[in-house]
């Protein structure tokens, strides 16, 4: 279960404390195990800062986030490298791909980082269905941006994770590719009984939301 408690970024505070319609800052919530949860906000009202506090990777705001009964401030930085690869996985909006190693080393690093948890067989099958197969070989930074969206969903989902975590993840992507990229989350998530915290500009029906929330 991820905890929020009065959650409220220090540098957008100012401008967040007016916001009425958030459902999300300063309040208290919960989001439990195997949710499916969209948050929508237009630009400029903190879905990056809020998925990045998430993940801990920043810590300038005030109140709490607890996973799994645990104050994220409070762990030390070898148990939250031991959360992000058995707990958490993200999809970054700037992906954070190594531009200069190949689409499949950038996945490799991921799926190899501790003892494999899935096959070299299913990262190639996962690849043929997003459309990506032809491009595993080359440079990561000279795809498209649509491409490096798909790589880094692979990417995202070749470790065991609770909750995935995604910050627009098909912002480039068609329609038809959006459906068959929501597809193979949604399998693999329900495979690991995993939840879904995903945030966009717009509402969509992609997944079968379990709760749409306004940042």
């Amino acid at each position: 279960m991820i905890m929020l408690d009065h959650l409220m970024p220090v540098p957008l505070e100012e401008r967040l404390s007016q916001n009425e319609s958030t459902q999300i800052w300063n309040k208290k919530l919960a989001f439990s195990e195997g949710e499916w949860i969209k948050i929508t906000a237009p630009s400029g009202t903190g879905k990056t800062t809020f998925m990045h506090i998430l993940y801990a990777l920043r810590f300038d705001y005030t109140g709490n986030v607890i996973l799994n009964q645990q104050n994220i401030r409070n762990l030390t930085a070898d148990e939250l490298s031991a959360i992000r690869k058995q707990k958490l996985s993200v999809i970054f909006q700037d992906l954070k791909l190594f531009p200069h190693i190949s689409a499949r080393e950038n996945i490799e690093l991921k799926r190899v980082l501790q003892e494999p948890f899935c096959s070299a067989e299913r990262m190639e099958e996962m690849a043929a269905t997003l459309g990506i197969s032809a491009i595993l070989e080359q440079s990561a930074g000279i795809c498209s941006y649509g491409e490096q969206q798909r790589i880094a969903i692979v990417r995202a989902l070749m470790q065991p994770f609770e909750w995935l975590i995604m910050d627009e993840p098909f912002s480039h992507l068609d329609l038809a590719n959006k459906k068959i990229a929501a597809a193979l989350i949604a399998a693999e998530c329900k495979k690991r009984n995993a939840g879904i915290i995903m945030t966009d500009l717009d509402d969509d029906d992609l997944f079968p939301y379990t709760r749409k929330l306004v940042l």
